[in-house]
């Protein structure tokens, strides 16, 4: 007896169907299904669950600046190997190889251009590329945003996406911390506003330095924000975390962060919060 009979003989089991890749994607958070079209039209974020997946910086700039259009610099600078590190590779040969794979040069990416009408300089990272890590181009990169900043007289908006500190890079990578954290004092003084963006995710050196100095703290809904990760804490202190320990909600709730902002509304919620500090400045 056959349980199981063809329908169209003509088709067999061989015969595939291939989907084209990239054409669709699944939400961490829901699991849902979405369309690479329906992801873009929401800012890629997830319309079920409002998850918000990871963006390059050219995203946010598109996002961010009126009409997408930036004027981009310092785009030419690449890391060195003061340490002659090797791990499984000399460093230099996986900067090479990341360029290559990745088409991106760094882990940051600076643009300065007219958000609704205003000047404005973003400083973008970019978890792409060797995970968004801090080296030596990454901390010059967000200090010459700084001075590009107080040379247009503009608000400075850095958005963080990075694992921490470049272990290539040894105490080279760590002094970024400094040389950041001491450029954006000058912001300070010129009394140019600078807005810390928290993406997910904002750990290690990044968070200890310049992502928590902000005149303005915000953050994307449910980014992972800290120093150690929670698995390091939780095995060092052997007991359980409290829920959504270092998401962003668990931090605007005691009082580290100042705002959790929807991508889709970045752009607005940021310049109705830059006109306020002109109109204070002002006062």
């Amino acid at each position: 007896m056959a349980w199981f009979k063809r329908v169209n003989p003509s088709i067999r089991t061989t015969d595939k169907r291939d989907t084209p890749e990239g054409l669709w994607a699944k939400c961490d958070s829901c699991g849902a299904m979405l369309h690479k079209k329906q992801l873009e039209d929401n800012l890629f974020t997830c319309p079920q669950c409002a998850h918000h997946f990871r963006i390059a910086p050219y995203k946010y700039f598109s996002l961010l600046f009126d009409e997408g259009q930036c004027t981009e610099f310092d785009q030419n600078l690449r890391a060195a190997d003061p340490l002659n590190f090797t791990d499984t590779k000399h460093y230099p040969d996986r900067v090479h190889d990341t360029i290559e794979k990745s088409g991106k040069t760094e882990a940051a990416r600076n643009a300065y251009g007219k958000s609704e009408g205003a000047d404005l300089v973003v400083s973008a990272m970019d978890f792409g590329f060797i995970g968004g890590s801090m080296g030596s181009v990454v901390g010059e990169k967000i200090a010459r945003a700084a001075d590009k900043a107080i040379q247009l007289n503009a608000p400075l908006l850095v958005i963080s996406q990075s694992g921490g500190a470049r272990m290539m890079e040894g105490a080279f990578s760590l002094m970024q911390m400094a040389k950041t954290a001491a450029r954006l004092t000058r912001l300070g003084e010129k009394k140019l506003p600078f807005i810390s963006l928290m993406t997910d995710p904002t750990m290690g050196g990044i968070s200890a330095s310049f992502a928590m100095l902000g005149d303005l703290n915000i953050s994307e809904p449910k980014a992972l924000i800290g120093f150690a990760g929670p698995r390091v804490i939780r095995d060092t202190i052997k007991r359980d975390l409290p829920e959504g320990f270092q998401r962003a909600e668990f931090l605007l709730e005691h009082g580290f962060m100042d705002m959790i902002v929807h991508r889709k509304e970045l752009k607005q919620r940021l310049a109705k919060t830059l006109a306020m500090m002109k109109v204070e400045a002002t006062v």
